[in-house]
């Protein structure tokens, strides 16, 4: 039996990429500015707009703290830019 080499391929590229997110959404970066008791925050945007945003599921479930100054990876709705949920919390670099 001869393996299909495009299968192998798809299944590489598949293991490469961390966050799964829908077709419909835009993901952006961006720094938490302020955090509210229900699991909001507001995001200010890398091109200076402020996004409200809550936590997704993966965070919630394995309890991943977000602080004030954080940089974050968002994804916003296609239909309104000013809400959306954090995918990721970036690494710092500094040590």
């Amino acid at each position: 039996m001869k393996k299909n080499k495009k299968n192998l391929d798809l299944k590489s590229e598949n293991k490469v990429e961390k966050i799964k997110t829908n077709s419909s959404e835009i993901v952006v970066e961006g720094t938490v500015i302020e955090a509210f008791p229900n699991a909001m925050f507001d995001i200010q945007l890398d091109n200076g707009s402020i996004a409200k945003c809550t936590v997704c599921g993966k965070i919630r479930k394995n309890n991943i703290r977000i602080l004030l100054g954080d940089r974050v990876q968002i994804g916003l709705g296609i239909y309104d830019l000013s809400k959306g949920r954090i995918l990721y919390r970036l690494k710092d670099n500094k040590k």
